[in-house]
């Protein structure tokens, strides 16, 4: 089995988290799964709806780019799942989005959810991706750290002293929430959920935290397995209807040669 994971953070930037999140997601793989993290350019630098929307779009390419060379699955690397209804149209692998994988699993651990952010740009975002996957009720707490994907660097490169200030930041964080009432934790980006991956039983007081890289990988695993089995795969009507090869080679050629390109055919 062969998983595409798109991420939006810069290779060269985010090196040392990149290399941890592949060899991490790797690691805990089932027997005969290979994963590839590949990384974007520009990445999601400005935390906006427009850079979403950017980035989202540069996601649906790759996703064709990596049905067409083989891939068994493409996840949504990317907690807020920006155009991620427009990837599962655009390819006939599974399609797995981090945030809705996660939230879905998140929903079956506790009956009060919240959401641990990177940004606080991201908080109205993470309500209405909650109101779309149809838990907008459960999800009664999110709360951005203020950080950006620079600020992870030192602890994935291995700096012990910067992983335990994130983890008391995170932690800090989370806690009054805990204390309004969630049962259940959730760090709303792939950085906080690598953060906390390697610590086993990790919590706030007495909420779970659930770690959205490994949640979204098993479901990767989970949804290839099942098309195997069945042929099992979205709804292709009104839900995730198929784009027709036209649709599929239009935008292509808009994301490749730009509006023009389109004209002139």
């Amino acid at each position: 089995m062969r998983i595409f994971w798109q991420s939006f953070v810069d290779r060269d930037i985010g090196a040392s988290y990149l290399t941890a999140l592949q060899n991490y997601l790797n690691d805990i793989a089932a027997p005969g799964t290979r994963v590839d993290v590949a990384g974007m350019v520009p990445p999601d630098r400005d935390f906006s709806r427009l850079s979403e929307l950017r980035c989202g779009l540069q996601a649906i390419d790759a996703a064709l780019a990596a049905e067409e060379r083989g891939y068994d699955c493409f996840v949504m690397g990317h907690f807020q799942d920006p155009c991620l209804y427009d990837v599962r149209s655009a390819v006939r692998i599974p399609v797995v989005g981090t945030g809705e994988a996660t939230l879905l699993a998140a929903s079956q651990l506790g009956r009060r959810i919240g959401l641990v952010s990177i940004d606080p740009a991201f908080e109205i975002m993470h309500y209405e991706q909650a109101d779309l996957y149809g838990i907008g009720h459960r999800v009664k707490f999110v709360k951005g750290l203020g950080l950006t994907p620079e600020d992870f660097n030192e602890a994935f490169a291995g700096d012990a002293e910067k992983k335990v200030a994130l983890l008391k930041g995170f932690t800090d964080c989370a806690l009054p929430m805990v204390q309004g009432g969630a049962d259940v934790i959730v760090p709303a980006g792939v950085l906080p959920g690598l953060l906390i991956g390697g610590e086993k039983g990790f919590m706030v007081a007495n909420a779970p935290v659930v770690n959205c890289a490994a949640v979204a990988l098993k479901s990767a695993e989970m949804w290839v397995q099942l098309n195997a089995l069945s042929g099992l795969e979205p709804n292709r009507g009104p839900s995730f209807g198929y784009a027709n090869e036209r649709s599929r080679n239009d935008f292509r050629t808009l994301m490749a040669h730009g509006q023009n390109a389109l004209r002139s055919n």
